[in-house]
């Protein structure tokens, strides 16, 4: 399958943080939200979740909007994220990208969101759930 031409992204709650532990640490009770991600590699602990769930004193990264392509999304689809992050970047708009079984995940600063929705919509795509 080849990429889409064009896609629906829908707006999800936010605001989100990207954080970082050890590699070692647990999994923290507080990775919570509508959104949430856990990632382990043998360099790092990443968990993306609601922001207002991150305590104090975690290095985290924090005001990330999420855009969330309408899937389900085919595994056979291919460039996707490359056709959606070339957009971005040539704005010179820093994206962070999650994939999940069903779709793909573009995080965004929050200050950065109502450009990336103009880049986005410039390029034929939709974005819903905007207020």
């Amino acid at each position: 399958m080849k990429t889409p031409t064009a896609v629906t992204l829908q707006l999800l709650a936010g605001p989100l943080a990207v954080c970082r532990l050890e590699a070692d640490a647990p999994v923290p009770t507080w990775a919570a939200g509508t959104l949430t991600s856990v990632t382990r590699t043998p360099e790092e602990l990443s968990v993306v979740c609601a922001e207002q769930a991150v305590p104090e004193g975690v290095r985290a990264e924090r005001s990330f909007r999420c855009l969330a392509v309408v899937g389900p999304l085919s595994f056979a689809t291919t460039g996707l994220i490359a056709a959606l992050s070339t957009l971005l970047a040539e704005a010179r708009l820093s994206i962070f990208v999650l994939s999940t079984f069903d779709t793909d995940l573009l995080l965004l600063r929050q200050a950065d969101l109502a450009s990336a929705v103009a880049v986005l919509r410039g390029g034929g795509h939709t974005v819903t759930g905007l207020p």
